[in-house]
């Protein structure tokens, strides 16, 4: 039987995961039949929640019983997520079982509104860990200033973490840092790191949308639109370069020694937002192994139907800091867009938060009320 383009995917060293989850996806067997086809492994965040939660009566019925319980906004949120992962992790467990813990994970996000809150993270994260109850769950940590002594804390702990809203090489670097920190304290504890895994969720489309703006408003934008879509997969070139060097580096070396893993690089947010683009275009312009890409479902199913599997990225950063170079001489420096990118992220992720919270509690007093 001929392998579909995830199987191929998988098989040459890059997995492919799910950016999406809702209770029909879960339910139908769709998600089975999609992991039959070579899926390894699930994302979430708040926006999807959002979408899946508010925008249809899927949950309705949960949110009725549980307001009817005196559940408060956040408590039938954490009931209906903790609920949706748990099905999930259960349903990729023949996954994370085959590939011996390298896949089959699905991750949940810590409240996004405490992002810039060291404390309330590291308590938060070990409570979601903990009520998920499995072991191929992760915990996402946005990778703000804050966010990297977590990604320490939990790793310390045992806990799988998933370090989001990467878009710099610094963002890059001091996630891997934290992460080898924390295997550290937990090898020195005399625990397994064996068992720990991790990724680094490196997020492209959004840094070509915002440089791809600004050549257009650019004096010389004419002259300027080759210079178009470049950016963010050279931005990743170069994070993948880093990767390779963290990997050569003595403190992996003597990590690695103990049987601890080292954290996958993962391309997130990579459906294409320009329609010029092709719709693929940051799924093939990025495979390389050993990696993870987590797709929207229309991007997914955009690259079972016509996607190719052949090396994108070596281990070589190439041309790619030219392209940089050559847009920081026209005022597009790299590292603001990011820092913008990191800022503006954190935020959407806590208003879409902010708007599932509010839409539950108009759900659930329409609900209770009719």
């Amino acid at each position: 039987m001929t392998k579909t383009t995830l199987q191929q995917l998988a098989d040459y060293g890059q997995s492919a995961w799910l950016d999406y989850i809702s209770r029909p996806l879960l339910e139908s067997g769709k998600l089975k039949n999609l992991i039959a086809q070579g899926l390894r492994g699930m994302t979430s965040n708040p926006s999807i929640f959002n979408q899946a939660i508010s925008s249809s009566n899927d949950y309705d019925s949960k949110i009725m019983r549980l307001k009817g319980r005196g559940k408060s906004s956040f408590e039938i949120y954490d009931a209906l997520t903790i609920a949706d992962i748990q099905d999930a992790t259960d349903q990729f467990k023949s996954v994370y079982t085959a590939t011996k813990g390298l896949d089959g994970y699905v991750s949940l996000e810590i409240n996004p509104k405490i992002a810039h809150k060291t404390d309330e993270q590291i308590t938060e994260g070990l409570r979601l860990f903990k009520a998920v109850g499995r072991p191929n769950l992760m915990i996402k940590v946005p990778a703000t200033p804050e966010g990297f002594k977590v990604v320490e804390e939990l790793t310390a702990n045992s806990v799988n973490v998933n370090t989001t809203l990467i878009f710099s090489v610094k963002q890059y670097e001091r996630t891997v840092e934290a992460y080898f920190a924390g295997l550290t304290r937990l090898l020195k504890n005399k625990g397994s790191a064996d068992q720990v895994h991790s990724v680094a969720s490196v997020f492209v489309s959004r840094i070509d949308t915002m440089i791809d703006d600004i050549l257009e408003k650019h004096a010389d934008a004419k002259n300027l639109q080759s210079s178009k879509g470049k950016a963010a997969v050279a931005n990743c070139r170069i994070i993948f370069e880093r990767y390779h060097k963290f990997v050569n580096s003595p403190a992996h070396e003597t990590l690695a020694a103990q049987g601890a893993n080292m954290p996958r690089v993962l391309w997130g947010s990579t459906s294409t937002k320009n329609p010029q683009y092709r719709d693929i275009k940051y799924v093939t312009e990025l495979i390389a192994r050993p990696t993870v890409n987590t797709l929207p479902e229309k991007t997914l199913l955009a690259f079972l139907d016509h996607g190719k599997v052949q090396e994108a990225l070596g281990a070589s950063s190439g041309d790619a800091a030219k392209i940089l170079s050559q847009l920081k001489s026209l005022g597009i420096d790299i590292d603001q867009v990011c820092q913008d990118l990191l800022r503006d992220g954190v935020k959407a992720f806590a208003d879409a938060f902010e708007a599932l919270l509010n839409a539950i509690e108009k759900k659930a007093a329409a609900l209770v009320n009719r």
